[in-house]
């Protein structure tokens, strides 16, 4: 049969019968158990372990732990942290080739890929014309009480700020950069500190990292400082 013999009739068949055997397909897929379908998958093997390491980290939206990998593709941590480390050196132009724009960065007690601090330039380029929603004055500084004074609850922030920080603290906390540690069992407040996301958005390990804020106050003997 040629094309131009082709009818309308014929063609809808062949559709029906694609559908009918993906159809089928699903069914048996959706008929085993979960180590049915991992022993069908790919074995990771030492060829393609750097390659399946550098795809998890191409899809996490936040830093992934060495165990987290390492359990997902039930390998040896020191393997995984061998992966890791050659792709750094990759990414880095290790062996005299040109740097990636994008790096391997461990923040928070995981590894995520970032874009290259060279190249940032180029980001800003790209969302030039973008107009994305930035944090107000006041929710920076308000979240710069926290992270410097957490635990801390919104009355004790207004009493340092002045100002009334509800409506900031519920954005912050909508953002995911700050998070609830508690409540006090007699006054019902709730104590604030800063989320993991923080960290991450900073680049740091820890708070630890944050710098020096009492240099900068008037009363340079400022326990502000203090976490």
């Amino acid at each position: 049969m040629t094309l131009d013999e082709v009818t309308p009739a014929a063609e809808a068949a062949e559709v029906q019968d694609e559908l009918e055997a993906q159809e089928v397909v699903v069914e048996e897929v959706a008929q085993l158990t979960p180590s049915e379908i991992v022993d069908q998958l790919e074995p990771v093997t030492a060829d393609n372990l750097r390659s399946a390491v550098e795809a998890i980290l191409m899809i996490t939206d936040a830093p992934i732990s060495v165990v987290a990998i390492a359990t997902a593709l039930e390998r040896p941590v020191t393997e995984i942290r061998d992966a890791i480390n050659s792709l750094k050196a990759d990414y880095d132009g290790a062996e005299g080739q040109t740097p990636r724009g994008f790096e391997l960065r461990e923040v928070g007690g995981g590894w995520r890929i970032y874009v290259r601090a060279d190249f940032d330039w180029a980001v800003k380029m790209f969302v030039a014309n973008e107009n994305p929603t930035k944090l107000s004055q006041a929710a920076l500084e308000t979240l710069a009480v926290i992270a410097y004074k957490q635990p801390i609850s919104r009355g004790q922030i207004a009493s340092i700020r002045a100002v009334n920080v509800d409506s900031v603290v519920r954005t912050l906390h909508s953002r995911g950069l700050i998070t609830e540690l508690y409540t006090d069992s007699e006054s019902g407040a709730i104590h604030y500190g800063t989320a993991p996301l923080l960290l991450e958005v900073l680049g740091i390990n820890s708070l630890d990292e944050l710098p020096l804020i009492s240099p900068y106050l008037p009363d340079a003997n400022s326990n502000f400082d203090a976490v």
